[in-house]
C-alpha cells in the first residue's frame, strides 16, 4: 500500500494498476484480502452484526439513570450524554458508534491490564505469592485481607496497589511508566493512549482511602522487600489517569480476546498464560460488587472504571469498550451494563450458551447462507428416513420447518412422497406447516402421495386441508402458542 500511495503523489492524473503493481500493493496482506474475498472472518457477515450493534446501542441510550463519579473532581466535569461503543474483533474488523474518539482515564479498567503484564513478565506463581485469586465478596476499596495475609485478587484496590509494586522492581517511576506506556501501546496497536495529569494530581489529593490501605499492606509485610510503599501508589495513581478512546481500547480487549497477539499489529503482546489467567479473574472479580450477577446474566470477562468504561472480551471473536460516565449504585456505567445484558440476550456469546441447540439466539460466528443450507439439508434428511424423533428436536429449536431446498421441495413433500405417515402426522398437527406448498412442477405433497400409491398419507393430508385455515399477521401470536402447546404435548 506504500507503494500505491508513492505511485499516486507522482502521478498527476492518477494511476492505472497493472498486473504487478496490484500484486506489490495487496502481497503484505495477502492472507487478510484473502479472508475477506472467502468471508472467512469469525464474524462473516459483518454488516448485520453492526446493525444489530447499533441497536443496541440505542437501546441503551434510552437509560437515563446512574450519576457521574465526583469524588475525584476530573471526573465529575464530564456530560452524563457521552455515551460511546467500540468493537475490535480478533481479525481487525472494526465498528463504533458514538462518542468513541473522546479520550476518558481507564481508572479500575487499567487493573486486570497490569496484571496482564505483571504475570507476562514474571509468572504466575511469582504473581500469586503476594495476591489471591478469589472474590472478596466486599468493597472494592476495604481494608481487607485473606486468610493468609494477601490481597484476595488483582481486581480490588489492594490487590491492584501490590500488583502495581510487582512491575519492574528496581528502577525508578519514570521508567516503570514508560514500560507501561509502552506495553499498553503494543496492546492498543499504537493506537491511542495518554495521561491525564489533571487526574493523577486529583487522585493522589483524594487518595486518602488508597493510602490507608498502603499502610495497612505495609504494616503486613504484603511487599516485595524494599518496596516504596509512597512511591507505588504514585504509581497506582498514574496507571488508573492513563487516558484511551473506546477505540483503542477495544483493540486492546482484543488483544486479549486473540490469545495475546494485537489483531492490528498482528504481534504476540501477552503469553497465553497471562492471558487467561486475566480473562479468569475478570470473570469472577471484575465487575465490583456486581461481578457474581454479571458473570450469571453476561457469562463473559468484563472490568469496569468509575470513568463509565466497561472492558468486555468475548474470546476469541472480539473485543469491546463500552463507555458512559453515569455510573449505578455498584460502581458500574447504567449504559455499559444494559448494553452487555443486551448483546448476550441477542447473541450466543455467554460463557455456557450452548453453541450447537441454542438456535433461538444469533449466532455471529455462523455464515448464513451455509448454515441454511445445513438447516434445509437435515430437516429434508430427517423427513426421508421418517426420524420424528430429530423433526422434534428442530422444531423445538425454532427451526422454520416449511423451509424448502432448490426445487422448492418441503419436508411435507419428501415425509408425503416416501409414506411416511408419523412424519406428515407430526408436521401437520404439532407443527402446523402449511399442507398446500408447491413445488417447481406444482406438485403439492397430496400429489406425491397420489403418485406414490401411498393412500393412507393422501387421506390425511385430504381430511387436514379440509380444516386448515391459513393463520394472518394478527393471529401469529396465538398461532405460535398452538404450536408450542402442540410440541409440547408430543415431548
Amino acid at each position: 500500500m506504500d507503494m500505491l500511495r508513492l505511485t499516486l503523489q507522482t502521478t498527476s492524473d492518477g494511476v492505472m494498476l497493472d498486473k504487478d503493481l496490484f500484486k506489490k500493493c495487496v502481497q503484505s496482506n495477502i492472507v487478510l484480502l484473502t479472508q475477506a474475498f472467502r468471508r472467512k472472518f469469525v464474524i462473516p457477515d459483518f454488516m448485520s452484526f453492526t446493525s444489530h450493534i447499533d441497536e443496541l446501542f440505542e437501546s441503551a441510550k434510552k437509560q437515563s439513570g446512574g450519576k457521574v463519579a465526583d469524588y475525584i473532581p476530573q471526573l465529575a466535569k464530564f456530560s452524563p450524554d457521552l455515551w460511546g461503543v467500540s468493537v475490535c474483533t480478533v481479525d481487525g474488523q472494526r465498528h463504533s458508534i458514538g462518542d468513541t474518539k473522546v479520550p476518558f482515564c481507564l481508572q479500575s479498567c487499567v487493573k486486570p491490564l497490569k496484571y496482564a503484564i505483571a504475570v507476562n513478565d514474571l509468572g504466575t506463581e511469582y504473581v500469586h505469592r503476594y495476591v489471591g485469586k478469589e472474590p472478596s465478596g466486599l468493597r472494592f476499596n476495604k481494608l481487607f485481607l485473606n486468610e493468609d495475609d494477601k490481597p484476595h485478587n488483582p481486581m480490588v484496590n489492594a490487590g491492584a496497589i501490590v500488583v502495581t509494586s510487582l512491575i519492574k522492581q528496581g528502577v525508578n517511576n519514570a521508567e516503570k511508566f514508560d514500560y507501561v506506556m509502552q506495553f499498553l501501546n503494543k496492546m492498543a496497536g499504537n493506537e491511542y493512549v495518554g495521561f491525564n495529569n489533571a487526574t493523577f494530581q486529583s487522585e493522589r489529593e483524594s487518595g486518602d482511602r488508597n493510602f490507608a490501605i498502603g499502610y495497612y499492606l505495609k504494616e503486613k509485610k504484603c511487599f516485595p522487600e524494599g518496596t516504596d510503599m509512597v512511591g507505588i501508589l504514585d504509581f497506582y495513581f498514574q496507571l488508573c489517569s492513563l487516558e484511551v478512546t473506546c477505540e483503542s481500547a477495544s483493540v486492546m480487549a482484543a488483544t486479549l480476546a486473540n490469545g495475546g497477539f494485537c489483531p492490528i499489529t498482528g504481534e504476540r503482546v501477552l503469553s497465553p498464560e497471562a492471558v487467561r489467567n486475566t480473562l479468569s479473574l475478570m470473570h469472577s472479580c471484575g465487575m465490583y460488587d456486581f461481578s457474581g450477577q454479571f458473570a450469571f446474566h453476561v457469562g463473559l470477562p468484563a472490568k469496569s472504571g468509575v470513568a463509565g468504561g466497561i472492558l468486555l472480551v468475548v474470546p476469541n471473536v472480539m473485543g469491546m469498550m463500552c463507555w458512559s460516565p453515569p455510573l449505578d449504585k455498584m460502581g458500574n456505567s447504567v449504559k455499559g451494563i444494559h448494553f452487555c445484558h443486551d448483546l448476550v440476550s441477542l447473541c450466543n456469546f455467554h460463557n455456557y450458551d450452548n453453541l450447537r441447540h441454542f438456535a433461538k439466539k444469533l449466532d455471529p460466528r455462523r455464515e448464513g447462507g451455509d448454515q441454511r443450507v445445513k438447516s434445509v439439508i437435515n430437516l429434508l434428511f430427517a423427513a426421508y428416513t421418517g426420524d420424528v424423533s430429530a423433526l422434534r428436536r428442530f422444531a423445538l429449536s425454532a427451526m422454520d420447518m416449511e423451509q424448502r431446498d432448490y426445487d422448492s421441495r418441503t419436508a411435507l413433500h419428501v415425509a408425503a412422497a416416501e409414506g411416511h405417515v408419523e412424519v406428515v402426522k407430526f408436521l401437520l398437527e404439532a407443527c402446523k406447516v402449511n399442507p398446500f406448498p408447491k413445488d417447481r412442477w406444482n406438485n403439492t405433497p397430496m400429489d406425491e402421495a397420489l403418485h406414490f400409491g401411498h393412500h393412507d398419507v393422501f387421506k390425511i393430508l385430504q381430511e387436514y386441508q379440509v380444516q386448515y385455515t391459513p393463520q394472518g399477521d394478527s393471529d401469529n401470536g396465538k398461532e405460535n402458542q398452538t404450536v408450542h402447546k402442540n410440541l409440547d404435548g408430543l415431548l
